[in-house]
């Protein structure tokens, strides 16, 4: 049968049903763009949550300096091309992005060094001044981002210049050999030549692009040539300080207190999360040589609203063991600064207030109950 306007005409229990079913599904709809929200609002607090270091990376990114660092004076110095991606990019120490969308005169923008396609024979490569003299321990060739433009291999050379720039006549040695890349990926290769350089030479096969570059060695300087009376940053990462170990860096890698100057922003520091369960964060620090502390300075910089209310300093002259046992140890070590009270954005210096604990090769900072430091100094003469 037919209505008046020609339709069909339904049962009124059969239209019930199928107002309550369009009801439910409306419902069901609704509680799945809520989770659907929800959980893109969770992932996203869980991204920002994640480690600001790779959990899987080998040990040697974290016991060794990044020579590659502009902010320590590495420098990219010549490439035989960066057509679509200066070289230089390649040295940020900030982790590579990806814009989609975005583009520039020579195409694609990518966070990162990478050349035109190759029409010949013959392969790319980039000569890199390190920040130091340094004895290789290992690198990290990533190429975050780059999926059908990375180059299918690649391999390091190194050379010692101790003045100017590498030329034709430079002796390279290869440190690490021709290694199959993946797209998108980090590639920790670990280097086993004893001898300083001064630069690196990274060959691309044939061509393409690499997102960062990273080179963990330790620094060589002539501690031996020193003066006794002068007094260096032993902590310092250019001098070959580096963190053994934090409880936490959510917000802000420990590392970033031992760079030099001072930080640019709220980021160019080491923050951790809000503590809500007692007791303090803290973050151990190897010196770069054995010495007797006269200075400390601990910068704020940028750090307003979530500066440490305090702070105190513990240090110890450490003999065997590993950088893993240390953190246990660390809690018993002597005091070498008292509790003392922090400001916001402050360079705060402390030498009176240091106890005469002799030479010491490990410092332990304190920072009670939480927050951020910007860098932290530790002045001190050298034990010969």
């Amino acid at each position: 049968m037919r209505g008046a306007a020609g339709s069909p005409r339904r049962h009124p229990l059969r239209r019930a049903r199928r107002a309550a079913s369009v009801a439910r599904a409306a419902r069901d709809g609704a509680r799945r763009r809520s989770t659907h929200q929800a959980s893109r609002t969770y992932d996203k607090d869980k991204t920002m949550a994640l480690p600001l270091s790779d959990p899987n990376a080998p040990e040697f990114t974290r016991r060794y300096v990044n020579l590659a660092d502009p902010r320590l004076g590495a420098q990219a110095l010549e490439a035989s091309d960066d057509f679509f991606a200066p070289k230089e990019r390649m040295l940020n120490p900030e982790p590579a992005v990806f814009i989609p969308g975005k583009y520039d005169d020579h195409g694609k923008w990518m966070d990162g060094w990478e050349t035109r396609r190759k029409r010949t024979t013959g392969y790319d490569w980039c000569v890199v001044k390190l920040a130091r003299p340094g004895v290789i321990k290992g690198v990290d060739i990533d190429t975050s981002h780059f999926t059908g433009n990375f180059p299918p291999a690649a391999s390091i050379e190194a050379a010692h210049v101790p003045d100017g720039a590498p030329n034709e006549a430079t002796k390279w040695v290869e440190i690490v050999p021709a290694t199959t890349l993946q797209g998108n990926s980090h590639h920790y290769v670990e280097a086993r030549d004893a001898n300083a350089y001064t630069h690196l030479r990274v060959n691309l096969y044939p061509d393409g692009g690499i997102a960062r570059l990273r080179v963990y060695g330790q620094p060589q300087l002539d501690w031996a040539g020193a003066s006794r009376s002068a007094l260096f940053d032993l902590a310092a990462m250019e001098n070959g300080g580096y963190v053994v170990a934090a409880n936490n860096q959510h917000f802000g890698l420990a590392s970033n207190v031992l760079l030099p100057g001072r930080g640019v922003n709220m980021g160019d520091g080491w923050e951790t999360r809000r503590r809500r369960e007692p007791g303090n964060d803290w973050a151990i620090v190897a010196l770069a040589q054995p010495g007797v502390i006269r200075k400390v300075e601990i910068d704020t910089a940028h750090f307003k609203g979530n500066y440490p209310d305090r702070c105190s300093i513990q240090a110890a002259y450490v003999q065997g063991g590993t950088d893993s046992s240390l953190v246990t140890q660390a809690m018993f070590w002597p005091v070498l600064l008292g509790e003392q009270k922090l400001q916001m954005d402050k360079q705060h210096a402390f030498e009176a207030e240091l106890a005469a604990l002799g030479p010491v090769t490990h410092v332990r900072l304190n920072i009670i109950p939480d927050g951020g430091v910007s860098r932290l100094r530790v002045w001190g003469t050298l034990d010969k």
